[in-house]
């Protein structure tokens, strides 16, 4: 091999190796969403394959109205995008998506018709990728007065219900059980391994609001203190706080709103 070709080629492996260890230690870079586009999940467990177009599911307008609690544990809906096989027949016997979208609770697949209307279908309102869907809740005007955060989508949506600008929906009749309500712990002091790095003050109140205590334990954390080991790259990689922070609710770029006790 020519010395200039030889040159090349190791230039080359140095570089595919050192972007190659980068990835491995520090993650790619990845692209931000739009703020009205964090948190949507693409459900197409069978849509395609029915060239039927994927659903849309954004959580910014559920979680306006509902608990996590009441989806991911009354509803059975799995923490993982498209862990959950949701079917169609499902919805149509009351079950994941059709608890709510019975037309009662919130709008259904159909529209039966009425002395003011004709009937209509409302396929197109969850089927919506790759289409042009006028929302009925257009999330920039929907979030205006909510008070505002660095990331994400943008939205403070804890300040939002300790302002009283949330009413959240946590007991879906025929579905849910109610349940004695439990004191809640008080916060944590969590140790982080970087020295540099401020602890962090872990609040089971502001947590539970929205999850409750059967979200987290025991599926993703240990109910005994410090029984659950775990890194930021664990983290980043979507498990644990990962499970929701850098989903749905605000993402680890905004590592002072963890880390705050100096």
């Amino acid at each position: 091999m020519k010395p200039l070709a030889l040159i090349s080629t190791l230039g080359v492996l140095l570089l595919v190796t050192t972007t190659a260890a980068l990835s491995q230690s520090e993650g790619v870079r990845k692209k931000r969403p739009l703020r009205h586009d964090y948190g949507n999940v693409v459900m197409d467990n069978v849509s395609s394959a029915n060239d039927i177009a994927p659903v849309v599911f954004n959580h910014w307008l559920h979680r306006a109205k509902y608990t996590c609690r009441l989806c991911h544990v009354d509803l059975g809906f799995a923490m993982g995008a498209e862990e959950t096989r949701v079917t169609e027949k499902d919805n149509r016997r009351g079950y994941y998506c059709g608890a709510c979208h019975d037309g009662r609770e919130a709008f259904g697949w159909e529209e039966k018709a009425s002395a003011a209307r004709a009937a209509r279908k409302h396929c197109d309102r969850c089927h919506s990728y790759g289409k042009e869907v006028d929302p009925r809740f257009e999330f920039y005007e929907f979030t205006r007065i909510f008070p505002k955060q660095r990331f994400g989508s943008g939205v403070d949506w804890l300040k939002a219900q300790e302002q009283g600008l949330l009413k959240l929906k946590d007991h879906l009749k025929g579905h849910s059980i109610r349940r004695r309500p439990l004191a809640d712990p008080k916060d944590a002091v969590v140790d982080p391994t970087v020295a540099e790095m401020p602890n962090i003050i872990f609040s089971h109140k502001k947590h539970a609001v929205w999850n409750g205590c059967e979200l987290c334990h025991p599926d993703i954390f240990g109910v005994i203190k410090g029984s659950t080991r775990y890194t930021m790259q664990d983290i980043f990689a979507g498990k644990y706080c990962g499970a929701c922070h850098g989903k749905v609710a605000f993402p680890n770029l905004d590592c002072q709103r963890c880390h705050t006790e100096l």
